[in-house]
């Protein structure tokens, strides 16, 4: 029953990208403004981090795909994004302290990481139409705030969970 429990925490996260934008963005969206949750994201970094580099690229493989088919209409480019910012932050994370201030900074970096390469990547195939200095003030600014936002409210509750199945021993 104990390993049931993280994937089951990331397919809620994943569930409550859509839910969070549906129930709670309502009145934002008629902004010109545009706020996208990446708690995804978020998730990936703090499994990376407080959990094993294994099982965090193993859930980012699968949360890309499941992000590639059920969102987006070019396959993947999540698939790629979410293992190689896990990946590359993990690494990094190993010559950093871990405390949660500095994981924090570093999930929001992530999140503009792969923000910029969804962009960018969206700019090659034609799929984007703003210019950069439009990307950057309508929709990677309040993208960051509304997700380190969400990092201030939930990084300590899914550090100490991520924690607890590790001792436990729960890896997969």
């Amino acid at each position: 029953m104990r390993k049931l429990i993280l994937p089951l925490i990331a397919g809620f996260i994943f569930i409550s990208e859509s839910l969070f934008v549906n129930l709670f963005l309502g009145d934002l969206l008629k902004s010109e403004n545009i706020f996208v949750p990446r708690f995804i994201m978020i998730f990936l970094v703090f499994l990376a981090v407080y959990g094993t580099r294994r099982t965090a690229l193993v859930y980012a493989l699968i949360l890309g795909i499941m992000f590639d088919v059920v969102y987006t209409e070019v396959l993947g480019i999540y698939l790629f994004a979410f293992p190689i910012i896990t990946f590359l932050l993990s690494s990094l994370m190993r010559v950093l302290q871990n405390n949660i201030l500095i994981v924090s900074i570093m999930t929001v970096l992530s999140i503009a990481i792969l923000e910029l390469a969804i962009f960018q990547m969206n700019l090659i195939i034609g799929v984007a139409s703003m210019s950069y200095h439009e990307f950057a003030t309508v929709r990677l600014l309040p993208t960051l705030a509304l997700n380190a936002a969400a990092v201030v409210i939930f990084s300590y509750p899914l550090k100490k969970q991520i924690e607890k199945l590790q001792l436990e021993g729960v890896r997969d």
